[in-house]
């Protein structure tokens, strides 16, 4: 059957526009674009200590066959978001299936009629889904600009107001001053909520997080953390008290009307979890890395196309579709793997290559990919 008329011309301005996704091909290039920050996707450890684990325990079931109130919340449920509570400091875990589940069931369930959301204007897509499905009013505050969230805080006396904001933000890899937002927060006891999900396994000792690096986790409301990015395999949690994990298995629907996760993916999470009490090298390499690849975009004469930032993701401002998808074959053709970012995903004329930085990038790598960038733009 035809695909409506409407949808066709939807797709012929995206191809117009130089817009339109595809799916990528599998190649094996220099990784400088997926979230595997540490490499435990590619961890033959946790790998064959997850199928051990399920052996020795004789869990033997492919599916979890049904939802968690149903039929799906196996055993292994309860071990990991125990583990994964005393791991993260917090006084319960709640798994959903992954980040998008998470936030669209989080936001849409928790705030109610009445209640403000105030989020930072460049929060991620699946956060913003969430605040549209939920019955509260929602605006948004200009990025990590806390003038302007009070400004928007004054305006809603004896109110709950959601603030919600990104310790390392998606696309530009910069972070607010948590700080000051969490003593902004307590000021008009308004409810803080932080997505981690590209600071697990890149932040903290032991890879914990930036919320609980800085030891502000008892002061937030909720903590969201994603496993597909640090943590290398696939789901996400929301940290927070036991009333609000009461909640959210009552009304959070991403929670309650799915299938759950099957036991290999949750004895996966559990085993990357516990391999982050051990994993120092691969931390601090990726750490290293970082450093090294800011030096050296600042040697190269790149400092100003980049947005400023101290995390895992590194990204260089071009603008225009066509000009940054040319920019990223040019890289890519030279054997290097980074991805360019088109509007809409970014504002238009924000256009950029988005590098991210992994523990298993060499010092060559790094150095070669910001000379032929630095080649291919001057």
């Amino acid at each position: 059957m035809k695909l409506p008329e409407n949808l066709i011309q939807k797709l012929e301005t995206r191809m117009e526009n130089n817009a339109l996704r595809q799916l990528p091909s599998f190649n094996n290039l220099v990784d400088f674009s997926s979230n595997d920050y540490i490499g435990f996707s590619r961890s033959e450890a946790i790998f064959k200590l997850a199928h051990h684990y399920l052996i020795e325990n004789e869990i033997i079931q492919n599916g979890a066959t049904g939802s968690r109130l149903i039929s799906g919340n196996h055993s292994l449920y309860q071990i990991a978001e125990i583990f994964i509570a005393e791991f993260q400091d917090a006084e319960t875990a709640l798994i959903f299936n992954s980040g998008y589940d998470v936030n669209v069931g989080f936001f849409s369930a928790v705030p109610q009629r009445n209640d403000v959301i105030l989020y930072d204007e460049l929060s991620h897509a699946s956060i913003r889904d969430g605040i549209s499905m939920s019955n509260a009013k929602s605006y948004k505050f200009n990025h990590n600009d806390f003038e302007d969230l009070e400004r928007l805080i004054l305006k809603f006396p004896n109110t709950n107001i959601y603030i919600v904001t990104e310790t390392v933000f998606s696309m530009d890899g910069d972070s607010p001053n948590l700080e000051g937002l969490v003593a902004l927060s307590e000021k008009y006891n308004c409810y803080l909520v932080v997505d981690e999900a590209h600071t697990l396994g890149v932040f903290g000792e032991k890879g914990e997080g930036l919320i609980q690096y800085l030891n502000l986790h008892h002061r937030i409301f909720a903590r969201i953390m994603t496993f597909g990015k640090g943590l290398g395999c696939h789901g996400a949690v929301v940290l927070g008290s036991l009333e609000l994990k009461k909640y959210l298995v009552n009304f959070a629907r991403s929670f309650i009307y799915t299938t759950g996760l099957s036991p290999h993916s949750v004895a996966t999470i559990l085993l990357a979890y516990q391999h982050l009490e051990i994993e120092k090298e691969n931390i601090e390499k990726l750490r290293q890395n970082i450093v090294f690849f800011n030096q050296q975009k600042n040697l190269l004469g790149l400092k100003p196309m980049f947005v400023r930032s101290k995390s895992a993701i590194q990204s260089a401002i071009v603008p225009g579709n066509e000009k940054v998808k040319q920019l990223a074959q040019q890289l890519q053709d030279k054997g290097f793997d980074v991805k360019p970012i088109l509007s809409p995903t970014v504002p238009e004329g924000q256009e950029r290559l988005r590098f991210c930085i992994h523990s298993y990038n060499s010092e060559e790598e790094i150095n070669q990919v910001l000379e032929l960038l630095r080649d291919f733009v001057f």
